[in-house]
């Protein structure tokens, strides 16, 4: 594994374990060149997946943009990490049991949209933001508007009981 600081190519590692939700396997790691400590993780990866971006273009696919985007979304919210790891896995997951080896940028960004929904309108909002592209400020003020519907509480209901 090469080393983020000094780029030499050899390290060892020093503690494994598996992550919280046991996806992955934690591993501390010590460069031999400069003896800078760093983490990395590894992930079972059952097919490469080529991602369909616009105008055809295709690229690997790749966890880390996803992860990415959510972080954005969800920053300055109250949103634990570990449910943050749950939602890109989940969605990664998905991708994999798809069963294709081709997904178009749009299916994942939809399932980005569906999971932030359910994990917090703010994040759902912010990511809509730029995934749709809104130019202008009604777009966002609609967009919202739909949001809030959705996010409303039923009335509660007597029983009937007095």
């Amino acid at each position: 594994m090469r080393c983020p600081f000094c780029a030499h190519d050899n390290s060892q590692v020093k503690d494994s374990r598996p992550s919280e939700d046991n996806t992955s396997i934690r591993r501390r790691r010590q460069c031999e060149g400069c003896g800078a400590r760093f983490t990395t993780f590894e992930r079972v990866q059952l097919r490469e997946i080529m991602v369909i971006k616009s105008g055809d273009r295709r690229e690997l696919f790749d966890r880390d943009k996803i992860e990415q985007s959510v972080r954005l979304a969800c920053r300055k919210r109250p949103i634990e990490q570990e449910r943050l790891d749950q939602l890109i896995t989940g969605i990664q997951r998905q991708i994999e049991v798809m069963g294709e080896n081709e997904v178009t940028s749009r299916q994942i960004g939809e399932m980005v949209m569906d999971g932030l929904r359910q994990v917090d309108s703010v994040a759902y909002i912010r990511f809509a933001s730029v995934y749709r592209d809104f130019t202008e400020a009604r777009d966002f003020e609609e967009f919202a508007s739909t949001v809030r519907e959705v996010a409303q509480p039923e009335p509660t209901r007597g029983t009937g009981r007095t």
